[in-house]
């Protein structure tokens, strides 16, 4: 007879790791490489919204024959805004070697964890082509944009390896009804489109990515702006269904949902400040790396929707 499963309500105990060798540092470069994948975001915006796009004039260089800024009489602010934004991706290329190896290395875990722990290599690599890319084209819309969005979902493949960390390696199964899955798989569906939404929303306006340019999308920047906001609103509604969804619901997923809904909301208000205040540069780089913690706790909370359970629990007797 099959093994009974654990209560949905309580917790599955997290797997043990042996603390010796280089596994005790696999959480710990886990995290650095969440905090840096946000951390990435508020450099590229602050090069967009500096004007810095193109700071640096070619690519892996910064200037024909020079890695790296030269200081001089007529210099500007805006190389070495470039300049630290790549330096930056180099620690992030570090960071997330880092957890490849570590992740790789555990043997004692499924494959497919092992193989995400690759993701935020593979990902920054390409990250780092796109960039080169972006430089090329000169700031080409659709390839900014591009460059944000592959940001986001490393956040959200970062926030998961976090947890996955902590879980057991069986297979998920829910903790809530159909219905709230349900609403759980739209609320993704909407935060991937608020995003989106987001992307464009900054690129049809003002800081879009030099100083010459004002608009990059041939779009009406105030037109998008309310989309973009109806879509907030969208998620938010469904956030609140969820909510009351969840009042007999996990206790981790309740206070998951409250954090999400916290952050949302701040997110919002720091959007529309922006937005009947000119679009300050400080506020609109606060609302892109907020937007990249939305996204971390947003996939957080859709993942306490579930527990793993131990392998173990596959077989039948």
């Amino acid at each position: 007879m099959s093994a009974a499963p654990p209560s949905p309500t309580t917790s599955t105990p997290a797997p043990t790791v042996a603390p010796g060798g280089l596994a005790r540092w696999t959480h710990a470069a886990l995290v650095a490489n969440l905090a840096a994948q946000i951390l990435i975001i508020g450099t590229g915006g602050a090069v967009r919204l500096t004007g810095s796009g193109l700071g640096c004039s070619t690519w892996p260089q910064c200037e024909p024959g020079e890695f790296t800024p030269r200081l001089h009489d007529a210099a500007t602010i805006h190389p070495f805004i470039e300049f630290g934004n790549r330096t930056l991706t180099g620690v992030l290329t570090v960071v997330a070697l880092a957890v490849a190896v570590l992740v790789w290395r555990e043997r004692t875990r499924s494959r497919s964890f092992r193989v995400l722990g690759l993701v935020p290599l593979l990902g920054v690599l390409v990250q780092a082509v796109l960039g080169g890319i972006t430089v090329l084209v000169d700031l080409h819309p659709a390839v900014v944009g591009s460059h944000m969005f592959i940001s986001m979902g490393l956040v959200a493949v970062s926030t998961v390896l976090v947890v996955r960390w902590g879980e057991l390696d069986g297979p998920a199964r829910p903790l809530v009804p159909e219905r709230v899955v349900r609403l759980g798989q739209l609320l993704a569906v909407l935060g991937v489109a608020v995003v989106a939404l987001g992307i464009v929303t900054t690129g049809a306006g003002p800081h879009s990515g030099d100083n010459e340019v004002g608009y990059r999308f041939a779009l009406d920047p105030y037109l998008v702006a309310k989309v973009h906001a109806l879509s907030v609103w969208a998620f938010v509604l469904v956030l609140a269904a969820l909510l009351v969804s969840l009042r007999t619901g996990p206790r981790r997923a309740r206070r998951a949902a409250f954090v999400l809904l916290a952050v949302t909301l701040a997110q919002a208000v720091v959007g529309y400040v922006q937005f009947f205040t000119g679009l300050p540069i400080a506020l609109v780089n606060l609302h892109m790396v907020a937007a990249a913690g939305l996204m971390a706790v947003g996939t957080w909370f859709l993942l306490t929707l579930r527990e793993r359970t131990p392998a173990a629990e596959r077989c039948v007797s």
